[in-house]
Parts: structure tokens; sequence; C-alpha cells
């Protein structure tokens, strides 16, 4: 076979293998994401039970860099420490190696079962969790498949006359053996992929293990990368985390390449082939890191708060002044002209729902490890959402009083009214929901796991819900605003089934929701109130298009007969 075929087909087969790998991950994410977060929220107390959860997440998610931007994201809110956060790193790469050890075994015989059942839960069930199920056994399916795809692609260069010079090469030059790996393992973004790659070029008699043990420390050391540079743009504690963890892995993959340089290494005791060589020392050198490193989690805390400074004070609240710096988007010049005056105030509008937004995405993240800065912080930006209230309420006014037509007059009393509708939801947020975190915090209570799953619920379907009404605000859109109006519904039943569930629970006598019972409710209420606000927007669409009635009543019912009755 051409050598350039032979290329053809390696990639095409590694394509394949990262596209599984990320259908694996997506599939675990949108089936129990939830979940996951909620289990990562746990990981702020022992240091080995925050390496566990790594372990467990990575091999739910086949990626030790899923969980490394999880927890440096946890880490930037304040959930987690960064010495908790390396910790969960630390498990995580254990987990990521479980992974390949799974996966690098002969299971070639398990594609068509996997395809089959797999399929199946994907095309012909409507339920969430089976279908992302499905997606998830497809996903593993393609992981083997791509690796045999590798073995026979790479069949033939066990027979090349270039491989053996390149591999006296690279035996020889160590160091560029592992840039090598490190740098393809950064450039795929997949150490998971990375190490598949390796072990089954060493199955194929392509790889030696002397060369291959530098590819599996470069691969480990370009892994840690992956994520330092996916949050170089994050928040001081984000970069920490991941940082942290590079500094752990490659200081250990350079100690122990060199180490290679002086001693023999035993590989054989590590297994009977090469490419189980590979994988069992790949396994044993992330063990070792949780055993060695664990204990120093707090000394790595404090070295990369050296090499990461907080930011000066005067610059911590820019983040919470950005939206009130921002240029009003309602143009005086073309008040005369109401159809670019009223698209003028939409803007407005729109950014008005933006920074109520920005206010309430992260009450759960408060509600969990919420700081009195962040919050504060906060709650400092309904000042920006009264302001663009009052500023577009003026501005319509002052619109309405030149000429216009009947559609463009109800058309700015729409917005007029949305406008003082995004201004209650940001009261409630500022005033309600906020406040309520912070009763929670100084109060040193939690959720019970029940009650924090539903309002996690009920709070990802309003932020959902709040996006959606945005969108119906610009575009107005029919289908749009009527799913708007089914949420709105179906949030009413969810608040329903929530406060039911929290009385069980009460009657159950269960100690976290007695004491968080009061902060539950009003949360819940908050939600609701804040979601049907958001739902008004749909009104005036629906009420035009004749899909909404003026009135709930029934129409011939007792009442209408009786005031007939009596105009008679």
């Amino acid at each position: 076979m051409q050598f350039s075929l032979i290329l053809l087909h390696l990639a095409g087969a590694v394509m394949l293998l990262l596209w599984a790998v990320r259908m694996v991950r997506t599939g675990v994410e949108r089936a129990c994401g939830r979940t996951l977060r909620y289990a990562l929220r746990q990981a702020r107390g022992a240091r080995v039970r925050s390496a566990g959860i790594g372990t467990v997440l990575a091999v739910l998610l086949q990626s030790s860099t899923a969980v490394a931007m999880l927890a440096a994201g946890f880490a930037a809110s304040g959930m987690v420490s960064v010495s908790a956060g390396l910790a969960i790193l630390l498990g995580a790469d254990l987990g990521s190696a479980l992974v390949v050890q799974v996966l690098s075994f002969d299971l070639n015989w398990l594609v068509p079962a996997l395809i089959l059942v797999g399929g199946a839960m994907f095309l012909k069930f409507e339920a969430r969790g089976i279908k992302q199920g499905g997606r998830i056994l497809m996903g593993i399916a393609f992981v083997l498949l791509s690796l045999h795809m590798i073995g026979e692609a790479t069949a033939p260069m066990r027979q090349s006359a270039l491989l053996p010079v390149v591999i006296s090469y690279l035996r020889a030059d160590y160091f560029t053996a592992f840039v090598a790996a490190a740098l393809f393992t950064w450039l795929i973004h997949s150490s998971v992929a990375a190490i598949l790659l390796f072990v089954t070029l060493a199955a194929q008699g392509v790889l030696p293990v002397e060369v291959g043990l530098f590819f599996i420390l470069g691969a480990n050391c370009g892994g840690a990368l992956i994520a330092v540079w996916l949050t170089r743009g994050d928040a001081v504690e984000a970069r920490r985390v991941p940082l942290g963890n590079l500094i752990f892995r490659g200081a250990a993959a350079l100690a122990t390449l060199f180490v290679l340089q002086a001693v023999v290494f035993p590989a054989h005791l590590f297994g009977a082939t090469e490419a189980r060589q590979l994988v069992n020392l790949h396994l044993a050198f992330n063990l070792a890191l949780v055993v060695c490193c664990l204990p120093s989690t707090g000394l790595m805390e404090r070295l990369v708060s050296l090499l990461i400074a907080d930011r000066p004070e005067a610059k911590a609240g820019e983040g919470a002044d950005l939206m009130s710096r921002r240029v009003s988007a309602l143009d005086r010049t073309v008040m005369r002209t109401p159809g670019l005056a009223l698209a003028s105030a939409t803007r407005e509008l729109l950014r008005m729902g933006e920074v109520v937004e920005v206010m309430l995405r992260p009450v759960m993240d408060f509600f969990d490890a919420g700081t009195n800065t962040q919050i504060r912080q906060a709650q400092k930006l309904d000042e920006e959402v009264n302001r663009a209230h009052t500023e577009i309420k003026l501005y319509i006014a002052e619109v309405n009083r030149g000429s216009m037509a009947a559609a463009e007059a109800r058309r700015g009393i729409e917005l007029t009214d949305f406008a003082i509708n995004l201004e209650r939801a940001g009261d409630i947020v500022a005033k309600n929901l906020l406040v309520l975190t912070q009763e929670l915090r100084d109060k040193g209570l939690r959720f019970s796991s029940e009650g924090w799953s539903e309002l996690s619920g009920l709070h990802d379907r309003v932020m959902a819900n709040m996006q959606l009404a945005l969108n119906v605000l610009v575009s107005s859109d029919l289908d749009s605003a009527r799913q708007l109006i089914v949420e709105k519904e179906q949030m009413r039943k969810l608040e329903r089934m929530s406060h039911d569930r929290h009385l069980k629970r009460l009657q159950s006598g269960l100690p976290q929701s007695i004491d968080t019972s009061d902060i539950h409710l009003e949360a819940v209420r908050a939600l609701k109130e804040i979601n049907s606000l958001m739902a008004s927007v749909a009104y005036p669409l629906l009420t035009q298009s004749g899909d909404l009635l003026e009135s709930r009543l029934a129409r011939g019912g007792r009442a209408a007969d009786e005031t007939a009755g009596a105009v008679a």
C-alpha cells in the first residue's frame, strides 16, 4: 500500500476515534449533566474524596479535560478551592487511565451489539435519558471500531524501510519524542485518544516499548496542557487549577524521563506484550501521581497563587460594572422616525434582559458557595437594570409624542410593558433570590439533595426560557412565542410538584428540608414569577395571531347566563 494511502486511512481512523470519544462525553453530559455537577459540588472536603469524585467523573465522561474544565469553572465561582480542584484533576487523570485500560482490551466482538442496541435506543425512543444512553453505546462502539481501523491502517508500516530509521532516531533523542507526543496530544485535545493510538501502534509492532514510554510521558504532559490552554482567558481561580495540575504532571513526567536515561526500566514486569506494558505503565504513572501529589495540593495552591496573582481591588468590580459602562442603544437622532426609534428601544431592551440574565445565572452557584463580594456585585447590576428601565420608558414616551401609526404605538406600549416586567424580574433576583443566598450562607445551611435537584432543574429551565423570551423579543417568531406559553404552564406544574414534594420531606422529618424550608419555597416562587414575567413578551404576538384568548372564562357558563338575565 502506498504511504499516502496509509496516512489517509490512519488520519480517518484517528478522526473517528476523536469523534467517538466526544460522542460518549456529550451523551453523558446530556443524560446526567446535573448529577455530575452536583457530584462535583461535593468535592470540597477531604482530598481523597475529591480525587475519587474526579476519577468517577473522568470514567463517565472519558475525558480528564472535561473534568478539568468543570473543576476550573467551579473554582472560579468559589464552590471548590484550588486545592480541592487539584485533587479532582489528579483523580480525573487516574480515571482517564482506567478508561484506556478498558478500551485497550480486544472488545471488537461487542461492536455490532453496541451499534444495534445503541442505534435502536437513539432512534426509536423519545425519552431523553434513553436517547442519550443510545448515544453513549454507539460512541463506545465507534471507539472500538476506530481502534481496529488504526490497527489495520498501521499494519503495512511494519514493512516500511523508513520506520526503523525514525524509531532509531527517537530512541536516541528521547526529549524530541517526549515533546512530539505532548504537542500531538495538545493538538488533538484528547489524551485518551492519543494514548490509545500509541498503544495500538505498539500492538502492531510499529512502536517499541522504550520509545512508546517516551510518548506516554509526553501525552500525560500534553493532556495537562490542554486545560491550561482552554482556560487562558478565564478568571484567576479558574486558571490556577489546570496550571497546578500541569506543574505536577509536567515535573513528574520530565523527572521520569530523565531517570529512564540513567537506569534500565524493567518494562517486562508490567505485561506480556508491549501494548499491555504501555497501558499498565500509563496507569502506574497516574496512580503514583495521586499518591505522591495529593498530600501536596495545599502547597501547590500557594505556588500557583504566586504565579497567577489576584487582580488589584480596583479592578475587582470590572466584570460587574462592564454593563454599566456600555453606551446606550437609545439613539436620540432617530426619534422623529418611529420605526427606527422602536428598533433602537428593542436593542436597549435586549441589553437590559441580558443584564438580568447575568444576575440570575450564578444564583445556584451562590446558594452553594457564594461570597459576599460576588453577591454584592450581582446585586449592583440591578442599578443598571433600573436605569435602563427608566430610560426606555422615557424614550418611548417621547417618541409617542410625535406622529405614529397605530401599529407603531401598539409596539411602543408592548416594549414599555416588557421593560417594566424585566425591571420587576431584576428586583426579584436582587432583593429576593440573592438575599436568600446570603441568608443560606450566613446560617451555614444546605439544601437536601432532592431539594437542590429540584431548584437546579427549575433554575435551568428559567434560564433557557429567558433566552427564548429574548429571542422572541427580537424575532417575533410565533412558534417560539407559543413555546414560551407552553413553558409557562409547565413551570407552573413543576412549581406545584416541587411544593408537594417539599411538604412530604417535611413530613418525613428530613433535617435539611426543615432548616431550609422557607428559603426553598421562596426561591421556587421567585423562579416561577421570573419565568412568568419573561413569558409576557409572547402575549402581544399570540393575541394578534388569535392564538391567545382575551379571557379564560368559559363562554356560556352560569355566570354568563346570570349576567345576560340581569341585562334583560
